[in-house]
């Protein structure tokens, strides 16, 4: 069984395990013809310290709670870390 995999932007982390994070999925219009971005926000276990401002993948798991079925897999870029 494949696992969905996604790739985003962490938005917010205020929760001790759990960080929100903004997928893009752009859609084309089926009337306009014209890109459209949807964006979808995503609870995800970060078990790896990602922080706010870091572009991360993510994947499907097991449920950890009743809105928590994804997990962070690896951290993609991190802005803050630098600073």
């Amino acid at each position: 069984m494949s696992y969905k995999k996604f790739k985003g932007k962490i938005v917010s982390a205020k929760m001790e395990k759990t960080v929100v994070v903004a997928v893009e999925m752009p859609k084309r219009h089926p009337v306009y013809d014209k890109v459209v971005k949807n964006t979808r926000r995503f609870k995800a276990r970060n078990e790896i310290g990602a922080v706010i401002g870091d572009g991360v993948a993510i994947q499907e798991c097991r449920p950890y709670s009743k809105e928590v079925t994804w997990k962070v897999t690896e951290i993609l870029s991190s802005e803050k870390r630098g600073k």
